[in-house]
């Protein structure tokens, strides 16, 4: 009797705009503001420094695809460059987890955003657009990868009207350059770095596009140049978006704002960002969409590999998509997103995302002394995972120092 397989049906364009939806999710509506009061007018430094530090473990991925093409990524890459299972799980556990949990802030953003028109319950809103998201995980991947797509579309329209809306600004830009540019200072470079770590959670997301690799179409060459293009994109984005929001918005202003693309808008064409807001409500919806689906294929990788319970694997055998690890993904989102505190979840993401990009980085530059030609394989150079894991350690320096240096300097009251 032969066993159910995962389905392969996205093609480049489907899977580009996956990884670009998981990508594009709330983290650019949300996160300027909070980047800004870091790095000030050196926002888009700080967003440049974010995505180097992505690309180039972009392309670790890409590689590590090529080679292992299957579902729960970060958990195979890492037990075939140090072979221990334990290591393995706990990475495959973590990733899983952060997107679990960034699903459930995710839905209390949604809520928020919702009750700007109808007010109702947030446990209730919440539930319903969970339970309605799982439901579309489950029931066939390409129609849930298209919806996702569709959704992404309409994230990149929002990014495209804040873009609109702010370009007359861009020609202040060859004036005001001399104040964007960062002079040669520690403190300067210390607040585009800590900058750098929030900016990182935006990007956040392209190594979620490995987990649906058993769904890809030739998948050696389909998921390396999906990923690559993915980063282009966001990084196009993201910099002419900084760029606006620094000479559009006073930065004092922008880095109060937990709505900056509103503020944006808002100020830019003296209207109430209703369309804006609309469009944030869809790029959390698809953001949650993706979590779901990439946490299911982690659990349901992981159990193929015999590392979690057998019952994690099990797929549906008409939609051929793992029920019972999306049932179990979206009860956990649901139980947090009612209870889960906001305060710093982008830091600690940040934090945990860059652990193991070091790890996977480190797993690369072993597999590749062991095996450096593979036949068929996307291969980088060597030194783009040694920078790769040198520029993550470095951003974690960086904002472990700036934390232990605020609790040494920060004034003990007395009593």
């Amino acid at each position: 009797m032969s066993q159910t397989t995962l389905k392969r049906s996205l093609n480049l364009p489907l899977f580009t705009l996956y990884g670009l939806g998981n990508i594009l999710g709330a983290g650019i509506y949300v996160l300027i503001g909070k980047v800004a009061a870091s790095s000030g007018l050196f926002l888009p430094i700080a967003f440049f420094v974010a995505s180097i530090v992505a690309a180039i473990t972009a392309c670790t991925y890409a590689e590590m695809s090529s080679r292992f093409p299957h579902s729960a990524g970060e958990a195979v890459y890492l037990q075939q460059g140090f072979n221990l299972q334990w290591l393995s799980v706990l990475v495959g556990l973590l990733i899983a987890t952060g997107g679990i949990v960034s699903a459930a802030t995710m839905a209390r953003g949604f809520a928020a955003y919702f009750n700007v028109f109808l007010s109702w319950p947030a446990v209730l809103i919440m539930a319903l657009l969970i339970v309605i998201l799982a439901l579309v995980s489950i029931w066939d991947i390409t129609k849930a990868v298209a919806i996702a797509a569709l959704f992404t579309i309409l994230e990149i329209l929002g990014l495209c009207i804040i873009i609109g809306v702010g370009a007359d600004k861009l020609s202040a830009l060859p004036q005001r350059l001399p104040e964007l540019i960062p002079a040669a200072d520690f403190v300067v470079w210390q607040g585009i770095f800590l900058g750098a770590f929030l900016a990182f959670y935006a990007y956040i997301g392209f190594e979620d596009m490995v987990n649906v690799a058993e769904e890809v179409k030739s998948p050696r060459k389909t998921i390396p140049r999906g990923i690559v293009l993915t980063i282009i994109l966001a990084t196009f984005f993201y910099m002419l978006i900084a760029i606006i929001a620094v000479l559009a918005v006073p930065i004092e202003q922008l880095a109060d704002s937990d709505a900056p693309l509103a503020m944006i808008y808002q100020q830019s064409t003296g209207n109430k960002p209703v369309i804006i807001s609309l469009l944030g409500m869809f790029a959390i919806t698809n953001g949650i969409l993706i979590q779901i689906i990439m946490a299911s294929r982690i659990l349901y990788g992981m159990s193929k590999e015999g590392w979690l319970p057998s019952i994690l694997g099990r797929l549906h055998p008409g939609t051929r998509t793992p029920i019972i690890s999306s049932t179990l993904v979206a009860g956990i989102i649901l139980l947090l997103a009612a209870s889960l505190p906001l305060e710093s979840l982008a830091k600690a993401t940040s934090y945990i995302v860059l652990i193991v990009f070091t790890l996977v980085n480190m797993a690369l530059i072993l597999i590749k002394r062991r095996d450096p030609r593979p036949r068929g394989v996307t291969l980088f150079p060597m030194w783009l995972p040694v920078s790769g894991l040198l520029l993550c350690l470095s951003l974690i320096a960086v904002e472990i120092y700036a934390n232990i240096s605020s609790w040494a300097f920060t004034p003990t009251p007395f009593h």
